[in-house]
């Protein structure tokens, strides 16, 4: 891994998770969904009220970059400075990067997953509905519900009941013939991946509870560095099936449209 210089005891960022991050695939050198990363870290700095840094500053890691596939890691801090919970009137924002290579998990792009319901529910806080700021610990929390290694995801709903995303994926489905994503107005991280898909025009942003993914004929989890995993089965907080469906060419179609935009291999090809 290669990285810049540790953060110092004061910043605000470790302090408060004041500050935001992206989460970037690199193919050969080249960043994936470039525009849509920097567009969502524009919104989170002009909601949280820090000064986003120029193009070039951003890019500088690039240059560090080898070939193959890699995962840039951007990280920007309103700084240090300020008393307590107030911040500095002239914020000095800090960003840092890392670079690890990166292998996808391609036998869940092939066989697809085993997701579950948690029992934490996520706060509805529409400020920073969006975003990708730095402080995830419903995400953490959520996470630490289970440890058995044949669930690969745990899928998160509001404080209302309405579903969400995943604990680091956004979620989609299929229900009479439509594609479908939970709508984020009130909380959840808009990945970039979804929001890529969203402008073409063919996924539709609904409140629906956790009924819906039962009544789906197809549900898959992605993001903008693993890709899309199909599901083949949900279970409840329990480990009880929900349940389950097998892989089709509509759980193809959908992943091959959303690899197109990574670069990844077809599933037609499976």
């Amino acid at each position: 891994m290669r990285e810049q210089a540790s953060w110092p005891l004061d910043d605000r960022g470790a302090a408060y998770g004041d500050g935001l991050f992206e989460t970037i695939l690199l193919r050969d050198g080249r960043p994936l969904l470039w525009d849509e990363h920097l567009a969502r870290l524009a919104r989170g700095c002009h909601v949280l009220g820090i000064p986003m840094p120029a193009e070039h500053d951003l890019a500088l890691p690039l240059a560090e970059a080898g070939s193959g596939l890699e995962v840039l890691k951007l990280t920007l801090t309103r700084g240090s400075g300020g008393r307590g919970y107030r911040p500095p009137a002239t914020p000095e924002p800090r960003l840092r990067w890392q670079l690890a290579s990166f292998t996808p998990a391609e036998s869940r792009w092939r066989k697809g997953v085993r997701i579950r319901h948690c029992r934490l529910r996520l706060a509805c806080q529409p400020v920073l509905a969006g975003i990708k700021h730095l402080n995830r610990l419903e995400n953490v929390l959520a996470r630490a519900e289970w440890d058995d290694d044949a669930i690969a995801e745990g899928v998160l709903s509001d404080d209302s009941g309405r579903l969400i995303e995943a604990t680091a994926m956004n979620l989609y489905w299929l229900r009479a013939g439509r594609l479908e994503t939970p709508s984020l107005a009130r909380c959840g991280v808009a990945g970039t991946l979804r929001e890529a898909l969203i402008s073409r025009g063919e996924i539709q942003e609904v409140e629906a509870g956790e009924e819906a993914l039962v009544q789906a004929d197809a549900v898959w989890l992605g993001n903008s560095v693993q890709g899309v995993w199909p599901v083949v089965r949900l279970d409840d907080v329990m480990g009880r099936a929900l349940r389950r469906w097998t892989l089709g060419r509509q759980h193809r179609s959908f992943q091959a449209e959303a690899h197109g935009l990574l670069g990844y291999d077809y599933p037609s090809t499976y």
